[in-house]
């Protein structure tokens, strides 16, 4: 027998000697005929709608995250020019205790690396420099460090020119000044 396209064999149901069903088998073909229709059955997954919907929140969330990741990545390199700043710091004290005077501002930071040839030679210059790396370091915006002998508020100024690399700025953008730290 066939009931609205599901193939139902009457040996699959309960046996009667006339070989017709009853009422209620018929009503129970039809409701398991239901159960499978195309109309009522439904893949396992996502509808587009929950999807889309979980894309916005994901979304908003980014939104939301982004700013702070980026802010405390700002910050991070803020203090990290600072600290580069007082190594250096620490160099030049070493400097003038070998030497009597700082670098000037013509023999510059590279006078911490290799002996200056010009301006006031060192007599004392210690063997392999004053920088544990053997190397200059770069602000972490990849600019180099400003050094003026004399310097605005001492004697010397050591200056990262900050995320913009441009004189002046605020925020992140600000000049980093070893007298400011």
């Amino acid at each position: 027998m066939n009931f609205a396209g599901l193939d139902i064999r009457t040996s699959d149901l309960p046996s009667r000697a006339d070989g017709y069903i009853t009422k209620s088998e018929k009503e129970h073909v039809l409701v398991l005929n239901n159960q499978f229709s195309i109309f009522n059955y439904r893949k396992a997954g996502f509808t587009l709608i929950e999807l889309m919907v979980v894309m916005v929140i994901i979304g908003l969330l980014a939104a939301l995250v982004a700013p702070r990741l980026m802010r405390r990545a700002d910050e991070a390199r803020v203090t990290e020019a600072k600290i580069q700043i007082k190594n250096l710091e620490t160099a030049l004290r070493l400097y003038k205790t070998d030497n009597g005077v700082y670098p000037s501002t013509e023999q510059g930071l590279e006078a911490l690396i290799s002996p200056p040839s010009v301006g006031q030679i060192p007599v004392n210059y210690r063997d392999g420099g004053y920088l544990e790396k053997k190397t200059l370091p770069s602000d972490p915006w990849g600019n180099r460090y400003l050094y003026v002998s004399p310097g605005q508020q001492g004697e010397y100024d050591i200056i990262s020119l900050g995320a913009d690399g441009q004189e002046g700025g605020s925020g992140y953008e600000a000049d980093i000044i070893n007298w400011e730290i």
